[in-house]
């Protein structure tokens, strides 16, 4: 099991994770319990490259808090890129567009799904649990729009070919379904995964994460780690995880992050 790990350098390390659900606790939205791996990671000075449905408005001050605010992050599930150190001042001319598009599709089909847009404030805190400086951050977007689809499951299908032959695609998150214009985590992560690469060497990928959207990025990954979380369908059992390359957390959210991230560094060669 993990058998490409013997041998790895940890400054060849990258990991890339999911935030809800995953390093995040599905209801508190706390990291706590994760506090001694990402210390482990600043200590050994291994990227971590924060990969979430949110918005940069979110994740700027929570990349921050963590103390990676050095390392670029995946915004919108993929839909767009935080630099590292980036003030957080991006236009939101992207969103607007998508919104525009959305609007063309046939009004019943606009109807079965609702939107952040046509969302309030207090109706985005009711859905989410988000405080409500959290929830105004959430309704920043510049990327995608994530949202509740009310149709039958029978009809994702049509709505899925109607978005892709208007130019838009759909990703299903923990909670939410989200459009945007293309763009995933697992796109973004080899993006930013050359840049970590050097002197002719790539750099060794691990993923986290909880939720279908989070697949491709764990399957990708030169070592992926399925999360836990009993609130939704969770991850069907992986082609990765039979070949080696993919395990299961023990325990749930955070808690279960620390410890199979403590884990991985265990067995990874520190230095060069």
């Amino acid at each position: 099991m993990l058998d490409n790990l013997k041998g790895v350098c940890s400054n060849c390390l990258v990991f890339f994770t999911d935030l809800d659900g995953t390093l995040l606790d599905h209801q508190t939205y706390s990291f706590d319990p994760a506090s001694e791996a990402l210390d482990m990671l600043r200590k050994r000075n291994i990227p971590l490259v924060l990969a979430s449905s949110k918005t940069a408005a979110e994740i700027f001050p929570l990349r921050r808090a963590m103390g990676f605010q050095h390392c670029p992050a995946i915004v919108e599930n993929g839909a767009g890129i935080l630099s590292a150190n980036d003030p957080c001042t991006g236009s939101d001319a992207s969103y607007r567009a998508l919104l525009e598009r959305f609007s063309n599709l046939p009004v019943e089909i606009q109807e079965k799904f609702t939107g952040f847009s046509r969302l309030g404030l207090d109706d985005v805190i009711k859905l989410t649990g988000l405080a409500e400086d959290q929830a105004i951050l959430a309704k920043q977007r510049q990327f995608s729009e994530p949202g509740l689809w009310s149709g039958g499951e029978d009809e994702l299908p049509v709505f899925f070919e109607l978005l892709k032959e208007h130019g838009m695609a759909a990703q299903r998150g923990g909670r939410f379904l989200t459009l945007s214009f293309g763009g995933n985590k697992v796109d973004q992560m080899q993006k930013i995964s050359q840049e970590y690469s050097r002197d002719g060497r790539s750099c060794f990928c691990v993923a986290l994460g909880d939720a279908p959207n989070d697949v491709k990025m764990i399957e990708a990954a030169d070592v992926g780690v399925i999360i836990p979380n009993s609130s939704h369908s969770g991850i069907d059992r992986l082609k990765s995880e039979l070949d080696g390359k993919t395990v299961r957390a023990p325990y749930p959210g955070p808690r279960g992050w620390n410890a199979t991230v403590l884990d991985l560094l265990a067995m990874v060669h520190q230095g060069g």
